[in-house]
């Protein structure tokens, strides 16, 4: 039976040991900052991003991974042999998808599926992770593919951001809309819901936003095992773990990931972005 092998694109911000020991290709977005063009986490990382855009006067802009290069990839894969199976981004946040499904017409008849994940970061990389481990115990693309579409309906991701500035300018932002407007000090608790970003509520302090991240996080997961979590963060690592450290302190975890927000993500997020992704009872 041919090997099965996993596509995403970099948005997902999956760990590197993890990329390379499941063999997962990874697509990487397009960041556009004044007249230069950059692959996300290859020609510009995140530490570097989040210390030019504290200086910045030019705001930076993002596009969609190109039909060519998706062509490319596959058809690397497909060369070897492989089945290809890729999961990736929302397509109520990217047009990745889009691309992809463009270059599916391009090799017809190819074993090559897609998922839509309806979400983002590592609410996606579970995903992805969950296809890749199965498909490397000899699972089928259809079984991978059926996997993934299973850990679907089994993730979620909440987080805080300092200001919903980025968002709004991106126009990645859905219910958080009625937010704007409000008293500067409130920070706003978003959750990638029917694949888009909805706004939940505002709380008054930073500390109080990573506990009620923390407790929404607890509620949906509602006592299900095995539990997968990862902590992100926009230049912020030190509230990543304490809000890693608190869930750990309330429930079992099988795996725990803090993974950095890729500068792609970062530029409609903003810097100071924290949140959780989760995958419960798979």
């Amino acid at each position: 039976m041919p090997k099965v092998a996993l596509v995403t694109d970099s948005t997902a911000y999956l760990p590197p040991e993890l990329v390379k020991k499941y063999n997962i290709t990874v697509l990487p977005q397009v960041l556009i900052w004044g007249d230069k063009t950059y692959r996300d986490g290859i020609d510009i990382q995140p530490d570097e991003f989040y210390q030019r855009l504290e200086k910045t006067s030019v705001m930076p802009s993002t596009s969609q991974v190109m039909p060519a290069d998706v062509i490319k990839v596959f058809q690397g894969l497909l060369d070897q042999d492989y089945h290809v199976l890729a999961v990736l981004v929302s397509s109520k946040l990217s047009g990745t998808i889009s691309s992809a499904h463009q270059a599916c017409l391009e090799l017809p008849g190819a074993p090559i599926e897609l998922v839509d994940s309806e979400t983002v970061a590592m609410a996606m990389g579970f995903q992805v992770l969950h296809a890749a481990r199965a498909a490397e115990q000899g699972a089928s693309l259809a079984e991978c593919k059926a996997l993934a579409e299973a850990a679907r309906q089994n993730t979620g991701l909440f987080v805080t951001v300092n200001t919903l500035e980025f968002l709004h300018r991106g126009g990645r932002i859905g219910g958080g809309a009625r937010f704007l407007g409000t008293a500067l000090n409130l920070k706003p608790i978003l959750e990638v819901k029917d694949g888009r970003l909805e706004a939940v509520e505002r709380v008054r302090t930073r500390g109080k936003a990573l506990n009620r991240v923390v407790e929404l996080v607890e509620q949906q997961i509602n006592g299900r095992r095995p539990l997968r979590l990862a902590s992100l963060h926009a230049n912020a690592a030190a509230d990543a773990q304490i809000m890693l450290d608190k869930l750990k302190e309330r429930m079992e975890i099988e795996e725990e990931i803090i993974s950095t927000v890729s500068p792609v993500v970062g530029t409609h997020a903003g810097p100071g972005t924290v949140g959780i992704a989760f995958m419960a009872g798979m």
